[in-house]
C-alpha cells in the first residue's frame, strides 16, 4: 500500500526527530519562553525580512485560525472567504463557535478575484441597511489555496490595498506556506507576504514537523494580551518547547526550503506520471497537491493499493480525488503509482 492521502500522513523529518532526542532532558521553561522558541522567532523574523515580527507557536492549523481570526475581529464582524476556503469548509465550524460568521465569496479554483472583494465591500456600505448586519472584518486567504493554486504578488498586494483602505486586516493562511513559495509559478517571496499582509502563518505541521505553525504578525502589530487569549482558547502549549525545537530547525540550514523544493519536485514527478497514464485532471495545480478524476469504479479499484482523499463528486459515475506528495514521497512511490495505474 502506498500513499498520496495528505502530506502528513508520515511523522517528522528526521533532522527534527533528532533534534527533539538530543534535547529530551534538558530542562526548559513552558509556554514559549525557552531558548529554542526564541531562537526560531529570531531565525523567522530573518527569513521574513521583519526584525519587529511577533511570533508565537501553536499546535494546529485549525487552531491557528479559530485563534488568529476571534482574537482580531471586534463582536460585530465576521470573516471573508472564498466559498471554498479552509475555514468555511472543513474547520466543523470552529470560528462560528467562536461567535463570528465565515461571509464568502466566489471561489476561482479557490481563489478571491481582488475586483469582487472590492465589491462586496463597496456594496456592503452603501446597504442603507448595513448597521443591521454581520460587519467584513477581516479578509482571509490560503495560499496555496485548497486546491493547490497560488495568489500572484499583484494579485496580493490589490487584496491587501483593498483591505487596507477599509480598514481590515488581511490574514493569509499558510498551512503549505513553503509549497507555494518553492513552486515553479511562484513570484512571491517570504519577505513579500510579510510586507503586504498583517498576519499569516507558516506551516509545519504539513511542511515535515510532527506539529505546530508560525503565526507571525510582521510589524509588532499582534492583539493585545496575545498569549492570554491562547491559553483561554486552550492553544498554548505548556511545553512550548515542542514546537520551538522543530521551527528552529526548520529554519536552520535552509531546512524548510529544502523540503519544500522536494516536494515540489515530487508534485512535478507525479504530475507528469498521472499525465503519461491518461489521466484527466480536474484543474492545473502548480503544488503539490494534484486532482483528478476517476470513474467510480476505477477508484475503487486504486483504492484497493493507493490511499488518495476524496475532494468531490465530479457526477453520478465520477469523482474528483486528491493525490498529494510530502515530505517523505520518493521516486519510488511515483514509479509503484504508476504500474498500478496500467
Amino acid at each position: 500500500m502506498i500513499s498520496f492521502e495528505n502530506d502528513y500522513t508520515t511523522g517528522a523529518h528526521p533532522d527534527i526527530l533528532k533534534k527533539l532526542a538530543e534535547t529530551n532532558l534538558e530542562p526548559a521553561s513552558g509556554y514559549g519562553a525557552d531558548p529554542y522558541c526564541k531562537s526560531a522567532c529570531e531565525k523567522i523574523r530573518k527569513a521574513c525580512g521583519a526584525p519587529e515580527a511577533d511570533i508565537y507557536f501553536l499546535a494546529g492549523g485549525t487552531q491557528t485560525n479559530a485563534v488568529v481570526i476571534s482574537s482580531m475581529l471586534r463582536s460585530y464582524e465576521g470573516v471573508l472567504a472564498a466559498e471554498t476556503g479552509h475555514i468555511g469548509v472543513h474547520e466543523a465550524g470552529a470560528i462560528e463557535y467562536t461567535g463570528h460568521k465565515v461571509l464568502t465569496l466566489p471561489g476561482h479554483q479557490g481563489k478571491i478575484h481582488p475586483e469582487e472583494l472590492k465589491s462586496y465591500l463597496e456594496k456592503f456600505y452603501q446597504d442603507e441597511t448595513h448597521q443591521h448586519m454581520v460587519f467584513p472584518g477581516m479578509v482571509y486567504l490560503s495560499h496555496p489555496t485548497e486546491y493547490g493554486t497560488l495568489y500572484s504578488r499583484e494579485e496580493l498586494e490589490m487584496t491587501g490595498e483593498i483591505c487596507h483602505s477599509y480598514g481590515i486586516p488581511l490574514y493569509l493562511d499558510g498551512a503549505r506556506l513553503g509549497y507555494g513559495l518553492m513552486s515553479r509559478e511562484s513570484d512571491m517571496t517570504l519577505e513579500d507576504i510579510a510586507r503586504i499582509c498583517d498576519v499569516f502563518y507558516i506551516g509545519g505541521t504539513k511542511m515535515g514537523a510532527l506539529c505546530g505553525e508560525a503565526v507571525v504578525f510582521p510589524d509588532e502589530n499582534s492583539p493585545g494580551h496575545f498569549l492570554t487569549v491562547m491559553k483561554q482558547h486552550g492553544a498554548l502549549l505548556a511545553k512550548g518547547r515542542l514546537p520551538g525545537i522543530q521551527f528552529d530547525t526548520l529554519f536552520t540550514d535552509n531546512l524548510y526550503f529544502e523540503i519544500s523544493s522536494h516536494v515540489i519536485e515530487m508534485a512535478e514527478l507525479l504530475k507528469k506520471k498521472l499525465k503519461e497514464k491518461g489521466c484527466v485532471f480536474y484543474l492545473e495545480s502548480p503544488t503539490n497537491q494534484q486532482f483528478i478524476i476517476l470513474e467510480n469504479s476505477s477508484l475503487e479499484k486504486l483504492k484497493e493499493q493507493v490511499a488518495v482523499s476524496f475532494w468531490e463528486k465530479a457526477d453520478d459515475t465520477h469523482t474528483v480525488v486528491r493525490l498529494a506528495t510530502g515530505w517523505s514521497t520518493v521516486k519510488e512511490d511515483i514509479e509503484k503509482l504508476g504500474e498500478i495505474l496500467e
